[in-house]
């Protein structure tokens, strides 16, 4: 992936990336029945939080950041971010809602007002605009999913379900490897180029604590006091947070290492869930996983 243009991976077809939807079986879809009819983006919106078990969320960000509840769908594009690259994806798969997992308008609340001088904003508002394109942002929601969206489309996208931790965010793996192992391993299976490392590559690594995206520095070293892992695998840190700590841990005597698989890598899988579950309870509704490359770049 490079931050110039799309990625190998960045378009990919709903059937390339799951064969039926096997990963959603047992989890009917409570209060919605699927019609011929074609769904509008809100009829879409509700039907997945009819199946959080929380029900609504309070004060949640996961709103519209752009079109209309109303609009009848006609493709849906699930991503990571909504970029402009993405969009003009979507402008030409025909697909009319972006679901994405991230903020569109480049902080947390999607919160516009101090960008409205600005023209990349005024640019991208305009391109949705001009081609009737809805986006919702899928955070809270897919994450209070049962399971969570997002780390059980990294699990099955690395092939861990077999060594879950039962009410963990922990994997055992069945024989100890090395942290190098381990390293390669996570950048095959989740197309990683280049991820940054704290630890001893010859390392033996059999406990691994997964947290993907952002959780923080205070949540991620918390969860190594609680989990003893040998290896954190995260999203993100601070780099004077988690990584310091680690190192400190290191300097102390303890085995333990971190690997940052970046947030894009770390979450994307949540994009690809999303994609089981409209085919599973929407079949009939065209739906694209369109990954958004990574912005950022190794030299």
């Amino acid at each position: 992936m490079n931050s110039t243009g799309i990625s190998r991976r960045m378009f990919l077809s709903s059937g390339a990336i799951l064969a039926g939807s096997a990963v959603l079986a047992g989890s009917p879809l409570k209060h919605w029945s699927f019609t011929e009819e074609t769904p509008t983006v809100g009829q879409l919106i509700d039907a997945f939080i009819a199946q959080v078990p929380s029900g609504a969320i309070p004060n949640t960000v996961d709103t519209l950041k752009a079109g209309s509840r109303d609009t009848k769908v006609t493709g849906v594009v699930t991503t990571m971010f909504a970029t402009i690259e993405v969009i003009r994806k979507a402008i030409e798969l025909k697909a009319n809602f972006i679901i994405a997992h991230e903020p569109t308008f480049y902080n947390h609340l999607d919160d516009v007002n101090w960008l409205q001088q600005d023209d990349v904003y005024q640019y991208k508002k305009a391109l949705l605009e001009k081609h009737g394109i809805a986006v919702w942002r899928n955070h809270d929601y897919v994450h209070a999913h049962h399971p969570d969206g997002v780390s059980k489309g990294v699990e099955d996208m690395l092939g861990w379900r077999p060594w879950t931790v039962k009410d963990q965010p922990v994997y055992q793996l069945p024989a100890p490897r090395p942290l190098s192992g381990l390293i390669a391993e996570l950048k095959k299976k989740l197309d990683i180029a280049s991820l940054r490392y704290v630890g001893d590559l010859q390392q033996r690594c059999e406990k691994i604590l997964l947290l993907p995206g952002a959780y923080g520095g205070k949540a991620q070293i918390e969860a190594i006091g609680k989990y003893k892992p040998d290896v954190l695998c995260c999203g993100e840190i601070a780099e004077w947070e988690t990584a310091e700590y680690v190192r400190d841990a290191r300097a102390k005597g303890d085995q333990l290492s971190l690997v940052v698989l970046g947030h894009i890598a770390s979450e994307e899988p949540g994009s690809v869930f999303m994609i089981g579950w409209l085919k599973q309870y929407f079949p009939k509704v065209k739906a694209f996983h369109v990954h958004p490359g990574n912005s950022l770049s190794f030299a």
